[in-house]
């Protein structure tokens, strides 16, 4: 593959890429100097990590005192005597705090609440996530400033203007993103004015872990122009499978050609079904208590899961001492002896998942390319039984599995700055059908329309109209470009001509199996909203008309949605003088409305 481009810019920046994954987190980033060809690197050293020197990785974990503030973090939250510390000062300690933002939506039926750790007294997801962004912040600063020679000036010359670039999961939307942008300010990593929110971007963990399996020549000996690939990045909440499409090699160009999936049966599921078991066959042991069973989930998270091959097998959790024995429940001189067929059960809901996406992605992809490979990434894919059950899987598919060696563990953070200098996905698949809520003029001879004339209200123009209409702006499973615009049109009435100085227009999202749904209240359950536009209209051209109850202003102007980047984007547009105008639109999430008018 080619090597990057020179930085066109014309100063000095430094680009951070985050990846704030359920169990572990990582940092990458590159100094950009004009003309410079830039390179990337990967925090190495963390606090509290200083004998695993080289690794790119920190657990997601942190220690709040009573009062809400931070303890510790990261690994320094794992060091031996952290036990006896937090029960020596009553600390609190937080883990998979990432699950808590998850789409309510999302995979709903494989997790609980009572299956995700609960956060702190007064804290929810984006303060935790703040404060975690704060800690990986600081972490930065002290590895730049250490490992570069004048690292204090190098820093001092380029923190005041970072470029964040954070990894999200496949099935994160704007709203998530709407939290994340929140917390990364929180954090200061960005200054809390709209030039510094503009410096938080985004990208989704499957396009990440393209771009680094790409960069890194890892696709160089297996595709060729025209291929399509899967990328399957198994990490700790969830899996994220996508799919892409070589339009060319030489220069890389690449378009995603199915609905990207993001399932929550990452490796955390297969703890929580590991600790169901346990506690279901220890309830009457004496090594039922909390102690062991802690002691228990944390070997089997550290050795027995990780190094599981085969259902032919017996696995074994170590705890306590060798005077621990209750062959009723095959524990033996300290040792708890799992069946294969157990230890299969506790995996298999994930493998499945993983198939079951991927056979997806052929069906969809099947009229645009043909898939031939699949990339494994991330943490979950160290699991020597789920690489080598995929590989049996896919197999049958007549699709390649390869499962990258080397630095998986840094695939998001490193393709999250890659995202940033050398975005190379020119198109994307829509994961919902984008639309907005309307008045639909009646037609007396439309059989739907005459089973609703009871709902039927009249505009000041006169017109007849029923309410509950759905305008459809966007199809689900479209292929989108970077650049591609999509609108709808809106025409608004009023007598009094000051109220079309401003409109907010709501978004929503349709999720279910019909390609042009008509009805809002019809299986409402399907349709949620995504976000409201703002736009100033007043410059919007309004014509006086004369109606059956006297005048009133009409206004013509287009809400213009680009669909096709990793974070949605909004225009107004109007006719003025036979020339189209332009003006900015604000999009407001609903964790975010009461900042709608600021």
């Amino acid at each position: 593959m080619p090597s990057l481009p020179p930085y066109r810019g014309t100063s000095r920046r430094l680009v951070l890429g985050i990846d704030v994954g359920t169990t572990f987190s990582g940092v990458a980033y590159a100094v950009l100097d004009p003309g410079q060809v830039p390179t990337i690197q990967s925090i190495t050293r963390f606090p509290g990590q200083e004998d695993a020197a080289g690794n790119s990785k920190i657990p997601s974990v942190l220690y709040y005192r009573q009062d809400g503030t931070v303890h510790s973090a990261g690994a320094e939250a794992t060091l031996p005597n952290m036990d006896i510390t937090a029960d020596d000062e009553d600390l609190i300690f937080v883990e998979w705090f990432k699950l808590h933002l998850r789409p309510p939506r999302l995979d709903a039926s494989s997790v609980k609440k009572a299956d995700i750790p609960s956060l702190p007294p007064g804290k929810d997801a984006a303060a935790v996530l703040a404060d975690f962004l704060r800690y990986l912040f600081a972490c930065v600063r002290r590895y730049v400033c250490e490992t570069h020679g004048g690292g204090e000036r190098l820093w001092a010359s380029v923190a005041d203007r970072a470029e964040v670039v954070l990894a999200h999961p496949n099935g994160w939307e704007g709203p998530q993103q709407a939290v994340m942008r929140a917390a990364a300010v929180a954090a200061g990593l960005v200054p809390d004015s709209d030039a510094g929110r503009e410096r938080v971007r985004f990208v989704t963990e499957g396009e990440a872990s393209l771009n680094f399996c790409v960069r890194s020549g890892l696709a160089a000996d297996t595709l060729k122009d025209q291929d399509g690939v899967i990328i399957a990045d198994a990490g700790g909440g969830t899996i994220d499978v996508s799919s892409y499409s070589f339009q060319t090699l030489e220069p890389v160009s690449v378009e995603e050609v199915a609905t990207p999936g993001c399932l929550l049966q990452g490796s955390t599921r297969v703890n929580v079904r590991a600790s169901k078991f346990l506690k279901a066959l220890l309830k009457d042991s004496d090594y039922g208590n909390s102690d062991d069973m802690k002691a228990m989930i944390q070997n089997f998270e550290k050795s027995t899961k990780a190094i599981f091959k085969s259902k032919k097998d017996s696995s074994y959790i170590r705890f306590g001492t060798m005077r621990c024995n209750d062959e009723a429940v095959n524990i033996r001189r300290g040792q708890l002896t799992i069946s294969g067929a157990d230890m299969l059960s506790f995996f298999k809901p994930s493998l499945d998942a993983i198939m079951n996406a991927i056979k997806g992605q052929l069906k969809e992809a099947a009229l645009t390319c043909q898939l031939r490979t699949v990339f494994l990434v991330g943490g979950f894919a160290a699991s020597p039984w789920l690489n080598s059950a995929l590989k049996e899987g896919l197999n049958g598919l007549g699709l390649r599995l390869y499962r990258p060696d080397a630095h998986t563990n840094k695939a998001v953070a490193h393709g999250a700055v890659l995202h940033y200098i050398d975005n190379f996905v020119s198109a994307r698949v829509t994961k919902v059908t984008y639309g907005t809520s309307v008045s639909v003029l009646y037609n007396p001879f439309d059989e739907e329309h005459r089973a609703r004339v009871h709902t039927k209200v009249s505009w000041a123009s006169g017109e007849e109209r029923l309410p509950e209409g759905f305008s459809v702006i966007l199809e689900k499973g479209k292929r989108v470009r970077e650049s591609q615009e999509v609108g709808s049109l809106y025409v608004e009435h009023s007598r009094d001509s000051r109220t079309l100085n401003g409109v907010a227009a709501e978004i929503l999202g349709y999720r279910g199996p019909e390609r042009t749904p008509r009805w809002v209240d019809v299986e409402p359950e399907l349709y949620a909203p995504l976000c409201t536009v703002y736009a100033d209209t007043s410059r919007v051209v309004r014509q006086p008309q004369f109606g059956p109850k006297g005048t009133y202003y009409s206004q013509e102007f287009k809400i213009i949605l680009l669909c096709g980047q990793t974070e949605l984007k909004a225009l107004i547009s109007w006719q003025e003088d036979g020339l189209e105008r332009r003006g900015p639109a604000k999009i407001v999430y609903d964790n975010d409305l009461s900042n709608s008018r600021s």
